[in-house]
């Protein structure tokens, strides 16, 4: 009786490079630790100024109504930006980035923060509890979100 022994290993996916970038953060004047990974994302994926993206977000925040179950937020981009909200959708869309949604209800994961699963071009992506910039297959952000190429992508805004 043969026995045919079948090896599996564990092929490491192709992670995305990694570029530690604050968006300007520091230049504009903050420090110290904040929740403003999309100011971030959106500074580096647009060109735009930090301070600017940061000013036109805390106005928007403020103003946003109360939802049913969140209380009025003060005007600030410091504690995250609920990038589900319409006024968001608008100011991206106004800055020209178009939202490509890469996951739906019930589908699961199809995308990830690894190489080849992202187009080329200047992209503001939507992962878990994050938004980072990557920009012709290079991720730009303070830390490396990637999770060694196994984070799921939710939709990215891609610069047209």
């Amino acid at each position: 009786m043969s026995h045919e022994i079948i090896y599996r290993f564990r092929v490491q996916p192709r992670t995305l490079p990694w570029v530690r970038h604050d968006g300007g953060r520091r230049a504009a004047g903050y420090h110290g630790k904040a929740g403003d990974c999309t100011t971030r994302a959106i500074a580096i994926a647009s060109g735009l100024r930090y301070a600017e993206i940061h000013q036109a977000l805390a106005e928007h925040t403020g103003a946003q109504r109360r939802g049913k179950y969140t209380e009025k937020r003060a005007a600030s981009a410091e504690h995250g930006i609920n990038v589900k909200r319409q006024w968001f959708k608008n100011y991206i869309a106004s800055l020209g980035f178009e939202w490509i949604p890469t996951m739906h209800i019930g589908q699961g994961c199809k995308v990830h923060l690894r190489a080849g699963e992202l187009p080329m071009g200047r992209l503001v992506v939507n992962v878990s509890r994050h938004v980072t910039a990557v920009i012709d297959g290079i991720i730009y952000d303070t830390y490396d979100p990637s999770r060694n190429g196994t984070r799921c992508v939710y939709g990215y805004w891609r610069k047209i």
